[in-house]
């Protein structure tokens, strides 16, 4: 209604819904689109884009998590079409990789901040709150995404989205927790060389470089000072305190509509926490279920996934 009403009052037409999303993606006129969605409503407009032969930067990880094979297929299909990375881990992976081929990586490490309970006792998740929950340490970040860190099902979508960004298998995605936020990303190769990426935790980094890639622009941001930063501290991940990493994993690893099912869950598992239907616990034991008693496509076409 909104838009009708501001399309009589300007006298163009504007664009909405959907049906919208896939009009822009689809113009002559756009070379390059920016997938900022939140969320599965991202599939579609990424996947119409690639099929035009667009550069797609993309910092919608449940397109690759939900349909991540007919992504590649669309891909193989579209030779001109590009996906960039523009989530900072994903990006600092993409930059330390240089195109290298995938036979000389042995693993991906992709840091994560560890979100506002890391250092929580296991004992006090039961009294956690949706105002706790919402304040993270290190980024700024939409109610949806900053859920999902605080569960560690964040880095969970983030592991999906490597394996099909970088087509690692799962077994060579390892996760280290990185408070700090300064290291976004590494790369073990096969010669025992480890490249990292760092930078200040700031979006701007990884979003234009989606857009400016292979040149590297000017840019006014903070620039880390070793000396004043002095150490970087990492940690193994707790995947009984956090158990919806695990369950990434587990979805990732049995394939077909799992990665899916795990994403549609937690869409709603983190709507009803905010609205405060169900406490912190029950988004990782709800997720779990959902995958036991949901029956999984192994080799699921794009309608099937949505």
């Amino acid at each position: 209604d909104a838009a009708q009403k501001l399309s009589a009052e300007l006298s163009t037409q504007v664009s909405y819904g959907m049906e919208g999303l896939l009009e822009q993606t689809s113009l002559l006129e756009v070379d390059v689109v920016v997938n900022g969605l939140v969320g599965s409503v991202g599939c579609l407009p990424t996947m119409r884009a690639l099929e035009k032969g667009k550069r797609v930067g993309l910092a919608n990880k449940e397109t690759l998590v939900m349909a991540g094979t007919v992504v590649e297929d669309v891909l193989l299909a579209n030779p001109n079409a590009k996906l960039l990375p523009i989530d900072s881990e994903h990006s600092a992976i993409f930059q330390c990789l240089q195109d290298r081929p995938v036979t000389e990586i042995e693993t991906i490490q992709l840091t994560a901040s560890g979100g506002p309970f890391r250092t929580l006792d296991q004992s006090e998740f039961k009294n956690i709150t949706v105002e706790r929950a919402l304040k993270h340490p290190t980024w700024s970040m939409g109610p949806k995404i900053t859920i999902d860190s605080a569960t560690l099902m964040n880095k969970g979508l983030e592991v999906l989205e490597a394996h099909f960004l970088f087509h690692v298998p799962f077994e060579q995605i390892d996760v280290v927790v990185h408070p700090g936020s300064i290291v976004h990303s590494m790369v073990q190769f096969r010669d025992g060389s480890l490249m990292a990426q760092l930078g200040a935790p700031d979006m701007k980094v990884p979003i234009q470089y989606a857009l400016s890639y292979p040149e590297r622009w000017s840019l006014d941001v903070d620039r880390v000072s070793l000396p004043q930063l002095g150490k970087l501290e990492f940690y193994e991940p707790d995947t009984d305190k956090f158990p919806c990493l695990r369950l990434a994993y587990e979805a990732g690893k049995r394939g077909g509509t799992a990665p899916a099912i795990l994403n549609a869950a937690n869409e709603v598992l983190v709507p009803a926490f905010l609205d405060h239907k169900i406490s912190f616990l029950e988004i990782p034991q709800k997720l779990e279920k959902a995958l036991e008693v949901l029956s999984i496509v192994d080799k699921p076409n794009l309608e099937q996934i949505l």
